[in-house]
């Protein structure tokens, strides 16, 4: 029978500590819930996308166009750097959301040569359709922790995640 507060992490740990106990596998534990939860949070959040029709992937191409405001357009480069992929990855992105009517390529006025990507009035539509429900989703997914710990948890993670960044 499980303890109350504890998890699989813990009976991990629990191992470690019997079996190389001069091991100090506190870091082990953090990160193996960071990572835990990680896998937790993106299933619940693919099961969202995919009622929009979407990925993970095609949500975020579509939320960095919407944000970006009116005109909802940016250049190839430009959706590169908010989305720190590869071109390669961001162009077969491109091409299927493309293909679904969601968003066109454009002209570029600055840059006879280049693109601007666009949504179309069905990607803007789609796109926020899917983040109200994203929205919803996260609010649900972190419901087991009252304010005063979400903010302690958000300036944890924000100074840890700028260590890296």
């Amino acid at each position: 029978m499980e303890e109350p507060n504890k998890d699989h992490v813990d009976r991990i740990l629990a191992q470690w500590r019997r079996e190389r106990p001069e091991l100090d596998v506190q870091a082990m534990g953090l990160l193996g819930r960071l990572g835990r939860l990680r896998a937790h949070i993106v299933r619940q959040q693919e099961a969202v996308f995919a009622e929009y029709e979407l990925t993970s992937a095609s949500f975020d191409v579509l939320a960095t166009l919407r944000r970006s405001g009116p005109p909802f357009q940016l250049s190839p480069g430009e959706l590169l750097a908010a989305t720190m992929v590869t071109s390669g990855t961001m162009t077969n992105r491109i091409d299927q959301l493309e293909k679904a009517g969601l968003v066109e390529r454009l002209d570029n006025p600055e840059d006879r040569r280049g693109v601007i990507i666009a949504l179309t009035p069905e990607g803007k539509k789609r796109i926020d359709a899917a983040v109200t429900a994203h929205v919803a989703n996260q609010q649900r997914l972190v419901a087991s922790l009252d304010p005063e710990e979400r903010k302690a948890l958000d300036a944890m993670l924000r100074k840890f995640l700028a260590t890296f960044e």
